[in-house]
C-alpha cells in the first residue's frame, strides 16, 4: 500500500475502531484502578499516557529542536518551499513530514516558514 503526502491518513476499518474503543476502555478501567479516588492522581496518569503516546508518533520535543537546527543550517536559514529567510526557529519555523506516519527524520521533513506551512495544510484540509 503506497503511503505519503498525496495519500490521505489511514483510517480505521468498522471493526479495527470497536477493537480500539474496546481497548481504550481497559485503558480508562486500568487508569480508574490505579488512581482510585485520587482525582489528581488520576489527572497525572491520564496525562503520562497522553504525552508518551504523542511522543511515540511525534518524537520527543528536544529531538525535534535538533532536526529543526540541523535542517536551518543545511537550508542556509531559508524556508524550502518559498525560499525566504525563516524565522528565529522558536518563532515560527515548522518541520513538515512529507508522509506523517514516517515521522520526524532528516529523510522525510524539510524546515519551512509558519505562512508556507498554513498553505500547505489548507491544500492538505488540515485548516482548522
Amino acid at each position: 500500500m503506497k503511503v505519503g503526502s498525496d495519500m490521505p491518513t489511514r483510517k480505521l476499518t468498522e471493526e479495527e475502531l470497536r477493537t480500539v474503543n474496546s481497548l481504550l476502555t481497559e485503558v480508562r478501567r486500568s487508569i480508574e484502578r490505579l488512581s482510585g479516588d485520587d482525582l489528581n492522581l488520576r489527572f497525572a496518569i491520564r496525562r503520562k499516557i497522553a504525552k508518551e503516546l504523542s511522543y511515540d508518533e511525534r518524537g520527543k520535543p528536544t529531538q525535534r529542536k535538533k532536526l529543526k537546527l540541523r535542517l536551518y543550517k543545511d537550508q542556509n536559514g531559508v524556508c524550502a518551499v518559498c525560499r525566504e529567510s525563516l524565522p528565529l526557529l522558536a518563532l515560527g519555523a515548522v518541520l513538515d513530514r512529507q508522509d506523517p506516519m514516517a515521522g520526524y527524520t532528516a529523510k522525510n521533513v524539510k524546515l519551512i516558514c509558519r505562512a508556507c506551512d498554513d498553505k500547505i495544510q489548507e491544500s492538505r484540509r488540515f485548516a482548522g
